[in-house]
């Protein structure tokens, strides 16, 4: 009956039709990517969605073997789809490190050479992030970086770049999860950039010794330094190119007198940031969220960003999309996606207009499913007419 119950909902709220492959009049329509207890897997968590030079979609996510954990034997998996996401290749296992967690992807995709660049990270299995927070584990969180040439189908050994994308100090380590961006705009025009968190000892202005920041690579994915941290008490995050060239980045934030997005703006392409503000429009119950360019502004067209997230100020439920129109000021527009239980996500601009949202979701908080929503701008905003420059992220 619950079941039952939620799918009514679920229809009669977003005008979703679960299991269908294909959007239609710009309704959301969404499919099972990854569901938990299949293919060797107790649960699926940690959702990336990419879209290739090509236009393919890569679906990246962790395998957790045995439990819902954060820690112990995971894998980093993912699916392409070469259709926009109507049907999807069977799963594959990019990086398995036998007991040990591999995880939260944060692809970029180089628009010049076409490489798909998978920066990511590793820690042992028996060592936890409590663990690893306090300098107590038997080793500590590390960051690996895979890559591959052929859109997707076939990847490197990840190599270990923990050595310039990690300061000594810092204990606990975080790629994305989501994407990173390619710039677009001045100086720093095709510097790669990837969001990132870490931890250091808690202190009286940041009790839970999270901070944000950024790796960068200037030389097309082949070599990556620190960019500039952002505190306090920030952790995952997302970045976006505004139209003028300025960076936004968009955080988890664990300041709960304000139960709200934390953001940042760097004028030097990530190498520093402006000091932590809050959007009072964007709630959220702690959780990671995800932000991106949809278009740019031009010649009578519109800027417009995306946003989604649990739209909770308690709770991981109501996945919600967020529209902005000036570069992030306000968040005008929101449909909700799915009123259940729901977290992690990650948006994408596809090729032909429509947008996607790959989404962790189910009906007992327990993470049962990632699923794939396609939609078009019409359903989000009643307007058809998709005016600009697309994102090439």
């Amino acid at each position: 009956m619950k079941g039952l119950v939620q799918l009514i909902w679920t229809v009669l709220l977003t005008g979703v039709t679960l299991g269908a492959q294909q959007s239609t009049a710009g309704q959301p329509q969404q499919s099972d990517v990854f569901v938990s207890g299949t293919n060797g897997y107790h649960t699926y968590r940690i959702p990336s969605l990419l879209v290739s030079r090509k236009g393919t979609l890569l679906a990246f996510c962790e395998g957790r073997k045995n439990s819902r954990s954060d820690s112990g034997d995971i894998d980093l998996l993912c699916r392409r789809s070469e259709d926009g996401g109507r049907t999807w290749s069977s799963q594959q296992v990019i990086w398995d490190d036998k007991e040990n967690t591999c995880g939260n992807p944060c692809p970029v995709v180089d628009r010049q050479s076409g490489t798909i660049w998978l920066p990511m990270t590793w820690n042992r299995g028996d060592d936890t992030e409590a663990q690893i927070k306090a300098n107590a584990g038997k080793d500590t969180r590390r960051v690996r970086l895979s890559r591959s040439d052929d859109d997707g189908i076939t990847w490197s050994k990840p190599a270990e770049i923990t050595q310039t994308a990690k300061q000594p100090a810092w204990c606990w380590y975080a790629t994305g999860p989501g994407v990173g961006i390619q710039l677009e705009k001045g100086a720093s025009r095709g510097r790669l950039v990837i969001p990132c968190d870490h931890s250091v000892a808690a202190s009286a202005d940041n009790p839970a010794g999270y901070s944000s920041h950024v790796i960068i690579s200037d030389d097309h994915g082949e070599t990556w330094k620190l960019g500039g941290v952002i505190s306090p008490q920030v952790n995952e995050c997302q970045v976006v190119e505004l139209a003028d060239g300025t960076l936004m980045i968009n955080m988890r934030n664990y300041d709960r007198s304000k139960t709200t997005r934390a953001i940042a703006t760097s004028a030097d392409g990530g190498l520093t940031w402006s000091k932590v503000t809050h959007d009072p429009a964007l709630v959220e119950p702690i959780c990671q969220a995800s932000f991106i360019r949809y278009t740019w502004p031009g010649p009578g067209g519109k800027s417009r960003l995306l946003f989604s997230n649990p739209a909770s100020a308690s709770k991981r439920i109501e996945m919600t999309v967020r529209l902005s129109y000036d570069e992030g000021r306000t968040w005008p527009v929101g449909k909700l996606l799915y009123p259940g239980p729901s977290a992690y996500s990650c948006l994408a601009a596809l090729p032909d207009g429509d947008i996607a949202c790959l989404y962790e979701m189910g009906e007992n908080h327990s993470y049962e499913k990632i699923a794939f929503a396609r939609f078009g701008l019409k359903w989000l905003t009643g307007d058809e007419n998709v005016i600009g420059k697309t994102s090439s992220m």
